[in-house]
C-alpha cells in the first residue's frame, strides 16, 4: 500500500533552521519516501528564503488559495521546490504579512523576545495548509503536524474539514518535539480559526499541544538531542490533567542524533506507526 502523507512543518533544512526540527523535517520525509510513501511537505515561505538558489517554481493551481480567518476570506499562494538532491517535494506557502518579514529567528525578535503574533501566524499556516489540499487535487491518508506550530490542525480537521467529502477519512498525527512556552496561546485564537475548544478547557490561555493531542488520532513524543519528550509528557503541568484521555494513543519515537542511521531507524519506526494507523 502506498501511503499518502502530508507533512506540515514550520522549518526545514536547508531552507529555514532554528533547531533540530529543521533536520527532522528534512531527513524523515526523505526516508519515508524510500518506504514508498507519497509524501509532500508544506512550510512557510519566509522572506529570506532565496527563490533563485532553491529553484522555487510557481504552481498555477496554487496561485490563489483561500480560507476563512475570523470574518474574512484570506488569500495565500504557494510555490514548489524539492529538498536539494532529492525528489521530496516542498510547497512553500506565501503571505506578505505573516511570513515575508520574519528573520531567521522565526519565532523571536532580534532582542530575543517571543513574537506576540506567533499563535495567529501559525494558526493561519495550519488552516491554510489544510485548505490548500483541494487546490492540489491531492488527498492524503495522514496529516503529520509538527509540534506547536501545527498543533491546531487536528481540531481544525475534526470540526471543519472532515465534514467535507474531500477530507473524509484523513487522520491526523501530532508530533511533539518540545514543551516550551511557545505552545501557550490565547484561547481566542481558536475562535478566529472557527473552532471551539473542548468543554473542559476554558482558560484565557491554553496549551495548544494539549488541545492538539486531545483531537489527534495519534500522538508521538519525539525524543531528540534537544529533549526527551516521552519522559516529560505525563508529568508536564499542562498535560497531567488530560493525560489519561490521551495515554492510549501516545507513542514514542527516538532520534538519538543527526546521523543517517538514526534518521533511517526513526523513519522506519514512524512508517510502521503510520501504516498501522491507516490500516
Amino acid at each position: 500500500m502506498q501511503l499518502k502523507t502530508y507533512f506540515l512543518t514550520s522549518e526545514i533544512s536547508p531552507f529555514s533552521e532554528t533547531g533540530f526540527l529543521s533536520l527532522f523535517s528534512k531527513n524523515i520525509p526523505i526516508y519515508l519516501q524510500e518506504k514508498e510513501q507519497d509524501i509532500r511537505i508544506t512550510s512557510p515561505k519566509y522572506g529570506y528564503i532565496s527563490e533563485r538558489k532553491y529553484i522555487l517554481r510557481e504552481v498555477i493551481r496554487l496561485r490563489e488559495i483561500e480560507c476563512e480567518i475570523g470574518d474574512e476570506m484570506i488569500k495565500s499562494s504557494a510555490k514548489s521546490a524539492f529538498i536539494p538532491k532529492t525528489r521530496v517535494q516542498v510547497y512553500f506557502m506565501e503571505h506578505a504579512d505573516w511570513f515575508q518579514p520574519l528573520t531567521p529567528l522565526l519565532y523571536k525578535s532580534r532582542n530575543g523576545r517571543i513574537l506576540s503574533d506567533n499563535a495567529e501566524r501559525f494558526g493561519f499556516f495550519s488552516k491554510m495548509g489544510l485548505a490548500m489540499l483541494t487546490d492540489l487535487f491531492w488527498c492524503p491518508n495522514i496529516v503529520i503536524c509538527n509540534s506547536w506550530q501545527a498543533a491546531t490542525v487536528p481540531l481544525l480537521n475534526n470540526q471543519i474539514y472532515s465534514k467535507e467529502e474531500f477530507y473524509d477519512g484523513i487522520q491526523t498525527v501530532l508530533l511533539i518535539h518540545s514543551l516550551d512556552e511557545n505552545a501557550v496561546i490565547p484561547s481566542d485564537t481558536y475562535d478566529t480559526l472557527g473552532v471551539k475548544l473542548p468543554d473542559n478547557i476554558n482558560e484565557d490561555e491554553v496549551n495548544s499541544l494539549v488541545v492538539g493531542a486531545l483531537a489527534a488520532d495519534l500522538v508521538i513524543a519525539v525524543d531528540s538531542p534537544e529533549a526527551e519528550i516521552s519522559k516529560q509528557l505525563a508529568e508536564h503541568p499542562a498535560f497531567k490533567p488530560h493525560y489519561s484521555a490521551i495515554k492510549g494513543k501516545v507513542k514514542k519515537l527516538k532520534v538519538s542524533d543527526d546521523s543517517t542511521t538514526s534518521f533511517q531507524s526513526a523513519a522506519g519506526e514512524l512508517d510502521g506507526l503510520l501504516r498501522k494507523l491507516a490500516s
